[in-house]
């Protein structure tokens, strides 16, 4: 995913703790003590009532006080922004009493383009409307400020959106008003900030980038910083609200799991201190295809979607059985470059490029020069969205070298094989990636409210990063459990999801690959139990535990700090696992 200047250096930045020189508040330095925040408002994309008017003449649509021309082929519509502030791209429906499409906002600095689902319906004939609701850019950042024992200030400063800021001390000066923030690891770095008398606010200048203003803050008005806002006299579990997302729900009593014990889960979490333990921003429950518990902190809700990171590549692995099922017919066998013939002159002449399969690339064993976990393999994430030459990232995976033949046990994490295969579902389906999403995913499933992030063609890349709501993205683990079906429907076949939880790659004994699904033996409570996830940075996870008929979703914002949030799915085995172990009487 694309930075801005600021995230990028943030990310480097880490977690920042400050110590600031002085030993008493005679400097003026008392008047820093204390909670501050800052909430950066980038440039926002367009959104609003988009208005389709096709009653005479060239069609025309209306949006923001824009108004452009309607290219109408058929049932297909679509319009462009001036300067490419926004795209619709969408069918008119049979009945003409609705246009179902998506809002494509652009990519900016700090993030790639979204689309993202738009049903317009008819207001009147040749007249529809809906509303474009684009991805809000904006990141909040905090810094708190207190006064140790031996007078000296620290300070914390924590962004809860990207975890931009880790693991780094500063040491500052203070001189009046004046603060200057030196870095021991870069003595030439040097931040500069100062207290306005007249605002009251913190004003820091981060070296060309930008000078940001931080306003004194308290406990209500910090949504974000602390894990509930207002803080909690004591928890009390709720049964999920039903609402019309096709989740039945019931009591954790109801599930056979010991609602005490999750219950005091769920209070500790709620008192997880700022600055320490893992920042978990949703914990969801589903026992026996009903919804069970739901419960977020950190500012986020039910309708807020979560950056889902690389757990997003394991409903690659949906799309591609869903492609063999309603596209082409293709298998796991079938040969990468014979679905792509018009990719074959950038493979080269390495022989080994014709023998990866679709199976290689869901397995992570293609033996492309692709492991994200090097940074000098050319064909890192990173570095593969960050180049500029080849803006055709398929092209760009298949020029890569061989690390080696395909095939084998070693998987190798490739985030650029995974998307390769939109390739090949967008081929084999005839389909734009999204569309034949909304198509097979989102609409069977009733999901709301969902961001694809696009590549620079356009298209929709599926090495992970969609935004969903908790609720649609526990929707997975639920959909394997049932053998493909939601609630009673059959969505994918029985064979494709035993297929793909069926171990074919691991990257270490104790870590199994499926096809785009991590694979896992669980210890919890002295015993062992068989467990299948996807997975994502920062601690996005779908677990399911096929013996108890249990799926946790968990949504967090541990980003780059993988000893922190791969450890939350200790969640499970520690806590959930034990209230149903409890309430079996065991």
């Amino acid at each position: 995913m694309r930075r801005s200047k600021l995230a990028l250096y943030l990310l480097g930045c880490g977690f920042c703790c400050a110590a600031l020189a002085g030993t008493s508040g005679t400097d003026g330095s008392d008047r820093l003590v204390g909670l501050w925040g800052d909430d950066v408002a980038l440039a926002q994309p367009v959104g609003g009532t988009l208005t389709i008017d096709g009653r005479a003449g060239a069609w025309r649509a209306d949006i923001a006080g824009f108004q452009v021309k309607v290219d109408q082929r058929g049932k297909a519509l679509s319009m462009s922004l001036p300067g490419q502030q926004g795209m619709f791209r969408g069918n008119l429906a049979a009945d003409q009493a609705s246009i179902r499409g998506f809002w494509i906002q652009p990519a900016s600095d700090n993030s790639p383009a979204y689309a993202s689902p738009l049903t317009l319906k008819r207001l009147q004939p040749g007249v529809w409307a809906g509303e474009a609701r684009p991805l809000a850019n904006r990141t909040f950042q905090y810094l708190q400020i207190t006064r140790a024992e031996d007078g000296s200030l620290s300070a914390f400063l924590r962004n809860p959106e990207f975890n931009f800021m880790r693991e780094h001390r500063w040491r500052v000066q203070v001189d009046g008003d004046a603060l200057v923030f030196n870095d021991p690891q870069r003595p030439r770095w040097q931040l500069r900030a100062k207290l306005d008398d007249d605002t009251g606010h913190l004003r820091v200048d981060w070296q060309g980038i930008g000078v940001f203003d931080y306003s004194r803050r308290d406990r209500d008005h910090a949504q974000g910083f602390y894990a509930r806002t207002p803080a909690e006299t004591g928890y009390v579990y709720r049964q999920p609200v039903a609402s019309d997302d096709g989740w039945a729900t019931a009591s954790l009593d109801e599930a056979g799991l010991d609602s005490r014990r999750i219950a005091a889960l769920i209070g500790r979490l709620g008192e997880t201190a700022p600055a320490a333990g893992p920042q978990v921003q949703g914990l969801l429950i589903a026992r026996h295809g009903k919804l069970v518990l739901e419960e977020y902190f950190q500012g986020f809700g039910a309708d807020r979607v979560h950056d889902t990171r690389s757990a997003g590549k394991t409903f690659t692995s949906l799309l591609t059985g869903l492609a063999m099922q309603h596209g082409t017919a293709f298998t796991p066998d079938t040969a990468v470059l014979s679905l792509l013939p018009q990719y074959q002159a950038a493979a080269g002449n390495d022989p080994r490029k014709q023998q990866i399969t679709v199976g290689h690339l869901l397995s992570m064993t293609s033996g492309l020069a692709c492991d994200d976990n090097d940074d000098q393999s050319p064909g890192n994430e990173d570095r593969m969205q960050g180049q500029q030459a080849q803006r055709d990232w398929y092209r760009y995976t298949l020029e890569l070298p061989m690390a080696k033949s395909p095939g084998g046990g070693q998987a190798v994490y490739c985030t650029a094989g995974i998307n390769l295969l939109g390739a090949i579902i967008g081929r084999t389906s005839g389909m734009w990636l999204p569309d034949f999403f909304d198509a097979h995913v989102a609409q069977p499933l009733q999901m709301h409210d969902y961001y694809i992030n696009l590549m620079p063609n356009e298209d929709a890349y599926l090495g992970g990063g969609i935004y969903l709501r908790p609720r649609d993205f526990i929707k997975l683990g639920q959909l394997y459990l049932s053998g493909g079906r939601w609630n009673g429907k059959r969505i994918v076949g029985q064979d494709w999801v035993e297929r793909s939880i069926t171990r074919h790659a691991e990257f270490t004994p104790d870590h199994g690959y499926g096809y785009a699904w991590h694979l896992h033996q669980m210890q919890a409570s002295g015993r062992s139990f068989r467990e299948y996830a996807a997975e994502g940075n920062g601690g996005q996870f779908v677990i399911v535990v096929p013996e108890f008929e249990l799926v946790v979703a968990i949504t967090a914002g541990n980003y780059g700090d993988f000893k922190t949030w791969y450890a939350l799915q200790n969640l499970v085995a520690d806590e959930i696992i034990p209230a149903a172990l409890d309430n079996r009487g065991h």
